[in-house]
């Protein structure tokens, strides 16, 4: 098998074969953008709001996928760099004047701040007390929120103004759910790319024997720490478009749920899989809705059908090859 079908398995999985074909893989993309282009006219506004919140958790999940499925490191902190970036662009808009587009990228450097405050000390540890620091660190980021009187408490902060791009103002549900497909898409692009890269691969050594890899010169704590910033940037730039997209935010909107779901958007689609992550998110966000009408049964049989997904498939719904053997 050549190096290129390699990394396909490895990113693919099952469907490897037909996404290495230019033909194949191109119709695929194709059929998914139209897909995407006519949803709202297709499914309503109803709808429309429910996939922009499903897109969300898919730019959300890849950067979580980056720290969790690369390098395999455990984070059950993650929602704290979503409230980085939303809060940042919300004091830096409400309080200092900023338009949204020049709050982004003082967002994106506080969320890898943020990566590096808790990546440096924690990446010599492992397992469970990786875990422990990770959730304590999101505890103390959302506990912060609601004390300081610059993130307005337990009330949040409120007004937040929609962003102006060419003289158009994103305002209504429609135009966020474009938005949100955008970075979607430019998620999954720089998701395949990292995958791919010489960085990629040392996640990959490193995921797999720390020991090993250090053995073949890799720097593993520097790397390590490179998947705690790029995952942070990717939180960071969800939260900013969630704050704007709501006009307000909230502690509430970063708690300890929000990162469970997370990690178990890329835990139900398959750890390192691109596509399987975005199936995760879809799952997660679009399962409770589609049950509904089971009124107050359909948390319960939403769980236990994650749970049958975990008993029978526990590598993930789109596992890789190698996993699925």
């Amino acid at each position: 098998m050549s190096e290129k079908n390699v990394v396909a398995s490895r990113l693919y999985g099952p469907l490897s074969g037909v996404l290495v074909d230019p033909r194949a893989k191109w119709t695929a993309i194709v059929a998914i953008l139209v897909l995407m282009a006519v949803a709202p006219m297709i499914f309503g506004q109803y709808a429309t709001v429910i996939l922009t919140n499903a897109l969300l958790y898919v730019v959300l999940a890849l950067g979580l996928n980056v720290v969790v499925g690369y390098a395999g490191l455990l984070d059950l902190g993650y929602a704290a760099f979503f409230a980085v970036g939303a809060y940042t662009v919300g004091i830096l808009t409400l309080d200092f004047g900023l338009n949204f587009w020049l709050a982004l990228p003082f967002a994106m450097v506080a969320a890898a701040i943020a990566g590096v405050i808790i990546g440096g000390p924690t990446l010599r540890l492992r397992s469970d007390y990786l875990a422990i620091v990770t959730l304590g660190f999101g505890e103390i980021v959302r506990f912060s929120a609601r004390n300081l009187e610059i993130t307005g408490k337990a009330s949040g902060l409120s007004g937040i103004e929609q962003p102006w791009i060419f003289g158009w103002q994103i305002r209504s549900a429609t135009d966020f759910y474009y938005v949100f497909c955008v970075l979607a898409i430019i998620a999954v692009v720089a998701a395949a790319r990292l995958a791919n890269s010489r960085l990629g691969r040392a996640w990959l050594y490193v995921r797999h024997d720390e020991d090993a890899a250090e053995a073949m010169g890799i720097d593993r704590v520097k790397v390590k720490l490179a998947a705690y910033i790029i995952g942070a940037i990717y939180g960071s730039i969800a939260g900013a478009f969630f704050a704007v997209n709501l006009g307000a935010i909230s502690p509430e909107s970063f708690s300890f749920t929000q990162s469970v779901l997370i990690l178990m958007a890329v835990i139900l689609g398959g750890m390192g899989k691109i596509p399987g992550v975005i199936l995760g998110a879809f799952i997660v966000i679009l399962g409770p809705e589609l049950l509904r009408d089971l009124g107050p049964l359909r948390l319960l049989v939403f769980a236990v059908g994650l749970l049958l997904i975990m008993l029978f498939r526990p590598s993930g719904i789109w596992p890789g090859r190698s996993a699925a053997k």
